[in-house]
């Protein structure tokens, strides 16, 4: 199986990488978005601004929208699962994501921020968790994704007073406001899960 993860210039790139490949898989890091989903499975890694990343994504966006609503699956860390979304605060009305999760990604509505540190998950319904239960994991964020519809939440977190998704799903497709390679075991557990269920 090839994992690609989509470098885009800022993602925590070593320590993903090092916790994909101790699931016995085969990792590439690339840099050009067309590129990127000539694979089994893509990862969008966390860390970074949006605009940024949405930049680089531009040349290779129309080929990767594509490819994910044709199925292939990926796994979008912090960062990379709100480039799944329409768009950002953080960088403004006319930059745009991959929108293949409709909804915004706007600022925690939150007096401590950023949010940095372990944090709670619950009502988590994801199939995920029944391979890999994880009632804790590690944050690094700012923004959060609202998505249109809470159908496609598969688990939720609070951060001060506000809600909102740890998990989103479509299809093949999934977000992860957490950062599983720095969640300890149990987060390893749960990236393995995903690879695991995404290449039966």
């Amino acid at each position: 199986m090839r994992v690609t993860i989509f470098d885009y210039g800022a993602g925590n790139i070593h320590s993903l990488t090092k916790a994909i490949a101790a699931s016995g898989v085969t990792v590439t890091v690339e840099p050009d978005p067309r590129l990127a989903v000539d694979t089994d499975v893509l990862v969008l890694p966390g860390v970074g601004a949006f605009g940024a990343a949405a930049e680089r994504l531009t040349p290779g966006r129309d080929a990767m929208q594509a490819a994910l609503r044709d199925g292939l699956p990926c796994l979008g860390i912090c960062l990379g699962m709100q480039l799944l979304f329409d768009g950002s605060d953080e960088a403004g009305p006319n930059v745009k994501g991959l929108a293949v999760i409709p909804g915004r990604v706007t600022r925690l509505r939150a007096n401590r921020v950023p949010q940095i540190g372990w944090n709670g998950i619950d009502q988590a319904a994801d199939p995920l968790f029944d391979e890999a239960p994880l009632t804790y994991a590690y944050y690094a964020n700012s923004y959060v994704c609202r998505p249109v519809s809470d159908a496609v939440v598969g688990a939720w977190s609070t951060h001060d007073t506000d809600r909102f998704p740890a998990v989103v799903r479509i299809g093949n497709t999934v977000g992860l406001q957490f950062h599983p390679e720095k969640s300890s075991a149990p987060g390893l557990r749960f990236l393995r899960a995903f690879l695991n269920r995404v290449t039966q």
